[in-house]
């Protein structure tokens, strides 16, 4: 884990399905990058919202 790295909820759309997966990142942008990474590019990102404790 990176300093100043928060977790963040992205709401994503995989094979017809919307799933939850939580990311531990900096920034929105960097949580959109490792889910791209993870599952390909062609993974639709619906939301990006930051997880409140």
């Amino acid at each position: 884990m990176r300093c100043g790295a928060k977790c963040f909820l992205v709401e994503i759309e995989l094979k017809g399905e919307k799933q939850m997966k939580s990311v531990t990142a900096r920034t929105p942008v960097d949580a959109r990058k490792t889910i791209r990474s993870e599952y390909g590019k062609e993974t639709v990102i619906l939301s990006v919202t930051e997880e409140k404790k």
